[in-house]
């Protein structure tokens, strides 16, 4: 039978079949939602958050200037690109090529920030113990403004030449004229101003840290004065985050801020034990140590330069519209915001770290991961000539160019996918917008036993080009793996991938009884409905459940539709005491996810023969009248079927037996009970004897009166034979009567008395 006649003929036995068996062997695994797509390996593919994968911008190395980071790049009036970075602070200019010219260095560790006025002056702040200078076209460098602060973050220039400067510690904003001559222009009450950007009307805008404020300044000029002075401010919102690290303006006016970090805990809100992050310097590089509150703080460096932004807390983008409300359009708990820019399309670019990603935001509802450098950092985003966009980073400092067009081979390759049992590959089916992927998008799969699939794997087998399911040549195994190749994406609309569907059939394996518990005797096992026949009120009883349940679901497997599947919840029975009963409970699981039933077969020891008990179980549990079976040891066989959701002839079966338990409902017996005299006392003795379990207590009766507990001779109860004696004293002349009950450890029990005389009392 091949696989289409035997598809057919499984498809015909299902609808035949009863509805009870609820597992299909035929699964899916599918992807088609963004964090699901995120966890495979995109080259020159975007991930947009709707769950969609296209082709991304094209995106190329320009150049590497050699050193551990860049921060800004900006570009003069003839086009030139210039970057500006470290350690040891330089600012170099790249031919089109991508070559590097040094055209300024300075004895500081960074080289922060660059601006160009009018005239292409250049001005570069550097840090720590921050200044700015000022090269000219002809190449004169000259210190240009020292606002006598530790940091200098960002520079920006009005159209009349203003040269604004943001600074911390004190949070302060200096202005300079084109002269040279500044002032302090506005004082915050936060610790770093931390980004500039200009409004639409001419406004300053300040984002700040640590309450992530955004700042509109009015910018105030008077021909009398030669400085702008600072109008009138208003907070135009305060972000869920920390530090305002970018500001960017779009062609609407609407301004975009983005924002990392947690802020600072209010007064009054619980300690917290947060990691102590010290920037550490070495070999040029910058990394980040942390250190236990508990441990010794490391020796801190002479310098801490908190080059990066907040390093935990996440990230976000807020655009405010140009009537002022706020929407937060993207937001990460992982990747910080470093920078943003505009695309040739006016999308924002927002470069995040510390994956070194670019994320593009298209519209308020869907952004995409665009490209993904090897480097930690997006640090900075220009628009450069031909509709390019340039990309600098850090840790290490390199340079890229983002676009114009998509990239023309990209490639996505999925994750690993785990089937946790050998499988058989089915057809490969995948669906992208208007048709978009017909022709345009080639699919490969290949497949291995081990994790790693790098590792003698089959080679890739493809391409299948059918959206509509192709039928893999793909070896049968436990991992599996596939890869969308994308192709003339520069010919008609562009192609896109909305899901991913792989059929797979996994090898029918045999259950697993997992464990046997037998239940102490007397107990009554039932579910939450009541069976017919239990008493009213019954005495509940304490169980012994399983302690290695296996796992019902090693995943969760998926429906024709895609749907998931729940986990079967396996409810504990209830137990209760009824006298001659026996109960034993099991666990047990199927990595197929087949419904199973179980068999129960009993035999005595000493026996060979197994006799069938119970079958057609669907419960994990049962409990049954033992008071038919002679008393003595047995032992319990459980067999556990697939048959419910297998053909006839493919269901797979296991068994497991029990431990040794014993039945014992024959009452035990009390012999040679007897009472010896002697006034004013007596001796009453009497053995207890049990057919087959071990006697569990004694207690005895004087004259009617209460019942007292007797220890056997050896005081411990742990034979079917005991001896006891019970030492009787003070009693009164005449006739008595001890009455004694004695009980096994299968709550049988027996009793017995024995009347003697005490004479009375002879005088001498």
């Amino acid at each position: 039978m091949n696989r289409r006649t035997l598809s057919v003929w499984l498809a015909g036995a299902a609808i035949a079949a009863p509805l009870v068996a609820r597992a299909e062997h035929t699964r899916y695994w599918r992807l088609a939602d963004s964090t699901e797509f995120e966890k495979g390996t995109a080259k020159g593919v975007a991930i947009r958050s709707d769950g969609k994968l296209m082709p991304a911008p094209r995106f190329a190395a320009f150049s590497d200037p050699d050193l551990a980071y860049l921060w800004a790049l900006r570009f003069d009036s003839r086009g030139r690109l210039y970057a500006a970075g470290g350690s040891d602070a330089k600012v170099l200019r790249f031919d089109d090529a991508g070559k590097p010219t040094t055209i300024f260095e300075a004895p500081e560790l960074a080289a922060q920030a660059i601006a160009f006025d009018a005239r292409d002056n250049l001005y570069v702040a550097t840090m720590p113990d921050g200044k700015v200078y000022k090269v000219t076209p002809d190449g004169q460098k000259s210190v240009f403004f020292e606002p006598k602060t530790k940091y200098i973050w960002a520079l920006a220039v009005d159209p009349q030449g203003a040269l604004f400067v943001a600074t911390g510690d004190k949070g302060e904003v200096f202005v300079v004229n084109p002269d040279g001559k500044g002032r302090l222009f506005y004082q915050s009450d936060e610790r770093h101003a931390r980004s500039l950007a200009f409004d639409a009307k001419g406004n300053l805008l300040v984002g700040t840290d640590p309450d992530g404020l955004i700042l509109r300044i009015e910018i105030k000029r008077d021909s009398a004065r030669a400085i702008p002075e600072a109008g009138a401010t208003f907070v135009i919102h305060e972000t869920n985050k920390k530090e305002v690290t970018s500001l960017l303006v779009d062609s609407a006016g609407s301004v975009y801020a983005g924002a990392v970090g947690e802020k600072p805990r209010p007064l009054g809100a619980p300690a917290v034990s947060p990691a102590v992050v010290a920037p550490q310097i070495q070999s040029g590089t910058i990394t980040v140590q942390a250190f236990a509150p508990q441990q010794p703080l490391p020796v801190q460096p002479a310098v801490q330069v908190p080059f990066f932004p907040s390093m935990t807390g996440g990230g976000e983008v807020v655009k405010i519209s140009s009537d002022g409300s706020p929407l937060t359009v993207w937001t990460s708990h992982e990747d910080l915001v470093f920078s943003m820019g505009l695309s040739s399309t006016g999308n924002i670019l927002v470069g995040t770290g510390n994956k070194g990603t670019i994320v593009q935001l298209e519209g308020e509802n869907v952004n995409s991961s665009i490209a993904k450098t090897a480097s930690a950092q997006v640090t900075s985003l220009a628009a450069g000539p031909g509709n390019r966009i340039f990309v600098a980073t850090a840790n290490p400092g390199k340079i890229f160019t983002l676009g114009p067009g998509s990239e023309t081979d990209g490639s996505y390759e999925s994750e690993t996918f785990d089937a946790k049992i050998f499988s058989h590959w089915g057809r490969l089916t995948w669906w992208g917008e208007n048709g978009a992927t017909q022709g345009k998008v080639a699919f490969y799969i290949r497949s291995g036993n081990t994790a790693s699939p790098e590792k003698n794997w089959s080679p890739w087998a493809g391409p299948f080009k059918n959206g509509g399911g192709d039928a893999v040549a793909c070896p049968p195994a436990r991992f599996v793996q596939w890869k969308a190749v994308f192709l003339e994406t520069d010919k008609g609309a562009a192609p896109n991938i909305s899901w991913v569907s792989l059929a797979y059939q996994p090898k029918n394996v045999a259950p697993v009884i997992d464990e046997i518990v037998m239940q102490d005797s007397g107990i009554r096992l039932q579910g939450f409905q009541q069976p017919t026949g239990v008493v009213a009120n019954p005495t509940p009883a304490q169980l012994r459940l399983p302690q290695r349940a296996g796992a019902a679901f090693p995943a969760f497997p998926q429906n024709p539709e895609g749907a998931v599947k729940l986990p079967k919840i396996e409810v504990p029975p209830q137990g209760f005491e009824d006298r001659g009963y026996q109960g034993v409970v099991w666990s047990a699981h199927d990595d197929n996810d087949d419904d199973l039933t179980f068999s129960i077969y009993y035999r005595g020891e000493g026996e060979q023969n197994w006799r069938l008990l119970k079958d057609k179980i669907t419960q994990h549990f049962y409990s049954w009248d033992t008071t038919t079976m002679p008393d003595g040891a047995y032992y319990l066989k459980i067999v556990a079927s697939d048959s419910p959701s297998n053909p006839p002839g493919q269901a797979l079966t296991t068994e497991r037996e029990s431990d040794r338990f014993e039945i014992c409902n024959t009452p035990p017996r009390i012999e040679n009970l007897r009472a010896e005299t002697r006034s004013p006392a007596a001796s009453v003795t009497f053995e207890a004897l049990s057919a087959s379990a071990a006697i569990a207590r004694a207690q005895y009766s004087l004259d009617a009166g209460e019942w007292h507990v007797v220890f056997p001779v050896g005081l411990l109860s742990d034979s079917p034979k005991e001896s006891y004696r019970i030492e009787l004293s003070g009693l009164a002349p005449g006739e008595h009567t001890v009455a004694v009950q004695v009980a096994d450890r299968s709550e049988n029990s027996t009793a017995a008395k024995v009347t003697f005389n005490i004479p009375g009392h002879v005088s001498n």
